[in-house]
């Protein structure tokens, strides 16, 4: 028994040959133009959705002192995050501010790699003292970190000001 292949019919427009639409000139110039606008609307929404800029403000007066991280390896759309940012050493009275940001340059190495690799900007910013945790109460974790965090927690409820964890 043979095997039989199954060949394109001619259409109107000739008979096809291979690499050949059936499609008339006319419609492909269509789909060329259709697909170049969907490609230009996702471009641009690629590029309006912003850049992603998160702070985290302790209290601590802030100094001129900045530990920066333009390129902080984070992985799988961020769900992995950056390896830490040491800065005991440079900031010895702590920490003012931390700065998170996707730059538009981070956002297209992430969408060049899928999202598997997605860099971040880290900024932190040095503080002055620990000024603003003088009158806070402070509660010391005696090495059960989770439970002084929930006392702090409660204590900071119920009298409606920060409370400091020591570990």
């Amino acid at each position: 028994m043979g095997d039989r292949v199954l060949l394109p019919e001619p259409t109107a427009y000739g008979a096809l040959r291979l690499g050949q639409s059936r499609l008339p000139p006319i419609t492909l110039i269509r789909d060329l133009s259709m697909i170049r606008r969907l490609f230009s609307l996702g471009l641009v929404v690629a590029l309006s959705t912003g850049c992603y800029h998160a702070t985290v403000e302790t209290g601590a007066t802030p100094t001129s002192q900045v530990v920066e991280k333009p390129w902080a390896s984070g992985w799988i759309y961020g769900l992995v995050p950056p390896s830490i940012v040491e800065t005991a050493q440079r900031c010895p009275s702590g920490v003012a501010k931390v700065e998170t940001q996707l730059s538009l340059p981070n956002q297209l190495v992430s969408f060049v790699t899928f999202g598997i690799y997605t860099p971040m900007s880290i900024r932190v910013t040095c503080g002055q003292g620990r000024t603003s945790d003088a009158g806070s109460p402070t509660i010391k974790s005696n090495g059960n970190g989770q439970e002084a965090i929930h006392q702090a927690a409660d204590q900071s409820a119920r009298e409606q000001v920060p409370v400091l964890v020591q570990f």
